[in-house]
């Protein structure tokens, strides 16, 4: 489980690719995808998530808690959004979602949104505050 803190997105992405189909390509029968891989694509893929009013990505923002990849290729990420009252809640999640499927490997996706811990802007990257003048 990769679990998101004071780890910078350098540290984290790394140069992959991701697919452009609408559906991802799953493993084949009884087999394992490589886990600290596909957790780097997925980073990689929620680098280019944004909340509409901010001009950093999710991942930078540190709204993205967690990621637990499975061999099997299933991928759980634990997530918040800035405040109970972002106009996206209800989209923010589908998106995350959607943009994770499109990996190849990628078998499943399950996204939680959640309100605990809450979010500030502390869990931002220090790339993120000052891209936002908040250093």
């Amino acid at each position: 489980m990769h679990e998101t803190g004071a780890e910078t997105a350098g540290e984290a992405a790394t140069a992959a690719t991701t697919s452009t189909g609408a559906t991802a390509a799953a493993p084949a029968a009884n087999a394992s995808v490589d886990v600290h891989r596909m957790e780097q694509l997925v980073i990689d893929a929620l680098h280019t998530v944004y909340d509409p009013e901010i001009p950093v990505d999710i991942y930078e923002l540190g709204l993205i808690y967690s990621i637990d990849v499975s061999p099997e290729g299933k991928v759980a990420v634990t997530m918040t959004l800035t405040t109970p009252a972002c106009p996206v809640a209800g989209s923010m999640p589908g998106q995350v979602e959607k943009t994770i499927r499109m990996i190849d490997g990628v078998t499943d996706v399950v996204v939680d949104l959640v309100w605990e811990p809450t979010w500030g802007p502390a869990m931002m990257t220090e790339s993120a505050r000052l891209q936002l003048n908040m250093y």
